[in-house]
């Protein structure tokens, strides 16, 4: 596995290479996570992909040119977002890949293949908060007396645990979200990314018709990864979607939220090889 970086006018986005394939994969990490979450697939894959896994926005060694809380306020495109990405890929000279994401990085996988269908010739998401994000992220990120509340405790190392334990009590998240968000927030810089992912992410919504179109305008192979287990992003917030595509694969695994270990390197690669 080696480092990189590839900088524009809009980024340094650190990203992690590793496997030898012939054909490309680019990863998207969950919140809190970094570019290495999907280095485990290269035991058994990293012969047919090699594989980009990048640091994200407000994630370890990746900076934005501008960290200001206005720019974070004005927030990212869908059509900024892809054009970082296709910028990448000619970077890299890559014309064809296939994506990956997990949690919070399904919005990165999904964005991709809505405006770069034509590139992209596998569709694979696990705990798909890009299908159905829920009531909070939604209410902090694009409400603006949402994300005004949420401006103001970000900063507030005490308020924002308290937040935290509330919406534990209340069940707008269950014990695993909780550990996740709580080990996020000690630290003034983790809070304001803490704050910075809700709002700077807040335009990459998935147009549903859309993304069901280019799908199978471009027979694009989509799979879709789940925990049984999952209180987040369970199972049946796939139902309606996938059920609207002609062909697609599903996969439950006894897991809970935190699936990316050997048993989902197991399951996707009899699907993938």
């Amino acid at each position: 596995m080696t480092n990189h970086y590839f900088e524009n006018e809009l980024v340094k986005l650190h990203y992690y290479k590793f496997g030898e394939g012939q054909q490309n994969m680019l990863c998207f990490h969950g919140y809190g996570m970094h570019g290495k979450q999907f280095k485990i697939l290269e035991t058994t894959l990293g012969s047919k992909y090699t594989f980009y896994g990048f640091d994200l926005f407000f994630h370890k060694e990746t900076k934005l040119a501008d960290q200001s809380l206005q720019a974070v306020k004005k927030g990212i495109s869908k059509k900024e977002l892809a054009a970082l990405f296709a910028d990448f890929c000619r970077h890299e000279g890559i014309e064809r890949f296939s994506v990956i994401g997990y949690s919070m990085g399904t919005h990165f996988a999904t964005i991709v293949v809505e405006e770069l269908a034509p590139m992209v010739d596998e569709y694979i998401i696990a705990a798909p908060s890009s299908l159905n994000p829920g009531t909070l992220i939604p209410f902090f990120s694009k409400n603006k007396t949402g994300n005004k509340i949420l401006e103001k405790i970000a900063l507030n190392k005490n308020a924002l645990r308290s937040m935290l334990k509330l919406f534990k009590r209340l069940k707008f998240i269950n014990n695993d979200d909780y550990k996740i968000l709580y080990n996020e927030i000690g630290t003034p810089e983790l809070r304001f990314n803490f704050y910075a992912c809700f709002t700077y992410l807040r335009f990459l919504e998935t147009d549903e018709p859309h993304l069901l179109q280019v799908l199978e305008e471009q027979n694009i192979k989509s799979i879709f990864v789940f925990g049984k287990r999952d209180k987040s992003f369970p199972p049946g917030i796939g139902d309606a979607f996938i059920a609207k595509l002609k062909q697609a694969d599903v996969i439950i695994l006894d897991e809970s939220h935190e699936m990316i270990k050997k048993s989902f390197v197991t399951a996707l690669t009899k699907l993938l090889l």
